[in-house]
């Protein structure tokens, strides 16, 4: 028998992004190269980018173990094209791949870079606190970096990102993407399972026992303001978001898991995400974390058969954001 090759989210990556590079014209991206030799691909910037690219960079940011699909969908009727997302290997897609949650910074005066770097490269770096949780480590020549912003990193953030994957620079590709574009609003809306997948391990349920996902929400209309962009992008999820867990283990833990999984179990629910934030001044840490989670959620006993349903869309506050 032929062994079974351990997964790489970098190496399926890469096949994938060889296709989005080829197909860059009637994806509407631009793909140039770095002051290093790296590929950057501009997906929502100075590039009107497409929800075509979207749903590829969606796929990408999976590192390839996500299927995802923009299909019609009677939920919400006002909204009514969803965005589809499915994973066999969720744990691995979802929190060493899609998560954002490199931070990238540079303190240069005249012009400061931070960002929220996601994709597979975070799992040859393995520089966030998240991984001690995760027994996943990829092994690859090359890297695709995921950012969600207006401009690549500059030279000093790409050298570093390199050796921390420990590749050489002209062997990353990055792809960035304002929030406000078709792309950029796209393949954060088909973050609905990752987002699941992240309050579960908030929640300390063991993510070894999660086998099996989908989820699903609204695509959310684009809005030129970052902070509007970024609140429907949020409030998708939020009020409409729709996910399915399968797990292993006690019936008992699925229910409990099912209760405590929803928005609207949050302190701060009840009004859309850009009020919120506002409020708050944009200070992300004074919203409560229990927030960041899908309107309704289903959980899967695998060894009894049982499913256990939490919460529910609120389709009002929904039209208040995306309205």
């Amino acid at each position: 028998m032929t062994p079974i090759q351990p997964i790489s989210v970098n190496k399926a990556a890469a096949r994938l992004v060889a296709r989005l590079i080829a197909d860059a014209s009637e994806l509407r991206i631009g793909v140039t190269r770095g002051e290093l030799g790296e590929t950057l691909i501009d997906a929502g910037s100075k590039s009107l980018g497409s929800i075509a690219a979207g749903l590829r960079i969606a796929e990408i940011c999976m590192g390839g173990l996500g299927n995802i699909r923009l299909v019609p969908s009677a939920a919400a009727p006002r909204w009514p094209w969803t965005l589809v997302v499915q994973s066999s290997n969720p744990v691995v897609a979802c929190l060493a791949s899609q998560y954002a949650g490199w931070r990238l910074t540079d303190d240069e005066p005249k012009r400061p870079f931070v960002a929220l770097g996601s994709g597979p490269a975070r799992a040859l770096a393995r520089r966030e606190k998240l991984f001690e949780a995760l027994s996943y480590a990829d092994d690859a020549a090359t890297a695709t970096l995921i950012i969600e912003g207006d401009r690549p990193p500059p030279a000093k953030v790409v050298a570093k990102v390199a050796a921390d994957c420990r590749v050489k620079a002209e062997d990353l590709t990055i792809i960035f993407a304002r929030t406000q574009s078709l792309a950029g609003g796209t393949q954060i809306v088909a973050r609905s399972l990752e987002v699941a997948l992240h309050k579960a391990h908030e929640l300390a349920f063991p993510l070894e026992r999660i086998i099996e996902g989908v989820g699903a929400a609204p695509l959310c209309p684009p809005h030129p303001d970052l902070v509007t962009a970024m609140g429907r992008t949020n409030d998708a999820i939020i009020f409409a978001g729709q996910v399915q867990l399968f797990v292993t283990g006690p019936a008992a833990e699925a229910r409990t898991l099912a209760e405590r999984l929803p928005s609207k179990a949050s302190r701060d629910y009840g009004r859309p995400f850009a009020e919120i934030f506002k409020q708050v001044k944009g200070d992300f840490y004074a919203i409560d974390p229990m927030l960041f989670s899908p309107a309704e959620i289903i959980v899967t006993a695998l060894e009894t058969g049982e499913s256990f349903h939490s919460g529910d869309l609120d389709l009002d506050l929904l039209d208040a954001s995306f309205a």
